[in-house]
């Protein structure tokens, strides 16, 4: 029987096991998919605890947005994939019943595409998440162009990371901001123009001298909380923010006479309309050919070693790369 990590209650780690399912036969316009590896992200340790701003249902519930593996089998009325074909889950929004912390899942055909060729299977499990959300808040909110100075908060994590090749791929400058002086070197290697680190520098006055007094073009702000307030102020008038997290869970003031144009970004807005993921897909594509996109991984475990992965999230200790869970 194939094996599925389940929990029945909330709280820490421990409170997942690893049980044995039968597969879910696909439906009309359904594919199951045969996982052979999925990514640990933060929203699988906030459903696993209770804090998701989702319900969560219990018991028996299951985790998993992102993942990779190849088509075990069709429903009715499938066409353009076949079995056999390696793809990656572009959305899990019912994670709870169809997570990829599993053997196998069935998904909607509309939420996998084509594994990029260049990606070896622990990669492709590793970049949707992360380059999705970046792609969507700087591509297809932002307007993003080359040239453009985009001032990327938290980019030390995944998004940041993503958010720094993608602008890479396109031209623009990217200038990264971090809690910690000692990141900086490794941001510098990562592809940032330059790193803000707000331990010891003022942001507003650090972005004026990087883009030469005229502020940031685009800010991307995962972060959120009372600092926004600096980087409307970083940003040139005119310019764009994207609100695309909320890593700081203090109130972030609401903006009052600013002269950009602001956006609020949840990545499930673009990855559960087909037309964009198509074009996501093949900005991906393109970019992992041209060896411009790649995700940094951390350390890979074993499914049996779900819970040791979870605990290794929690430490915080891997730096935005990603931890990988191979089936």
């Amino acid at each position: 029987m194939p094996r599925v990590v389940v929990f029945d209650e909330f709280g820490g780690p421990d409170v997942m096991h690893v049980v044995e399912e039968a597969v879910v036969e696909p439906l009309a316009g359904e594919v199951r998919v045969r996982i052979e590896a999925f990514a640990v992200n933060p929203l699988d340790q906030m459903m696993r605890s209770g804090t998701s701003p989702a319900t969560v249902p219990l018991p028996h519930a299951r985790l998993g947005v992102e993942g990779t593996g190849v088509v075990d089998a069709l429903g009715p009325e499938i066409t353009g994939l076949k079995i056999g074909d390696p793809v990656i889950l572009t959305a899990i929004p019912d994670a709870s019943a169809r997570g990829s912390y599993a053997e196998y899942t069935t998904v909607p055909a509309s939420q996998v595409v084509a594994r990029p060729a260049g990606l070896g299977i622990t990669e492709a499990a590793a970049i949707w998440v992360a380059y999705s959300t970046a792609y969507g808040a700087l591509v297809e909110k932002a307007r993003i162009r080359p040239g453009d100075h985009v001032l990327i908060t938290a980019a030390s994590g995944g998004v940041g990371r993503a958010a720094m090749q993608i602008a890479h791929q396109i031209g623009a400058v990217p200038i990264a901001i971090t809690r910690h002086t000692a990141r900086k070197d490794d941001l510098l290697a990562a592809g940032a123009a330059a790193v803000i680190a707000t331990d010891h520098m003022d942001v507003v006055k650090a972005v004026r001298h990087h883009t030469g007094g005229t502020g940031a073009d685009i800010v991307l702000d995962v972060v959120m909380g009372p600092g926004q307030q600096d980087l409307l102020k970083a940003a040139r008038p005119g310019g764009t923010l994207v609100a695309a997290g909320f890593l700081d869970p203090r109130p972030t003031p609401f903006p009052r006479s600013t002269p950009l144009t602001i956006f609020s970004y949840r990545s499930f807005e673009h990855t559960l309309d087909g037309v964009v993921v198509k074009r996501m897909a093949a900005f991906l594509n393109a970019g992992v050919r041209l060896g411009a996109l790649r995700p940094a991984i951390d350390r890979v475990f074993a499914l049996n070693d779900v819970v040791e992965a979870h605990r290794h999230l929690e430490k915080g200790l891997h730096a935005g790369k990603k931890i990988v869970v191979t089936v």
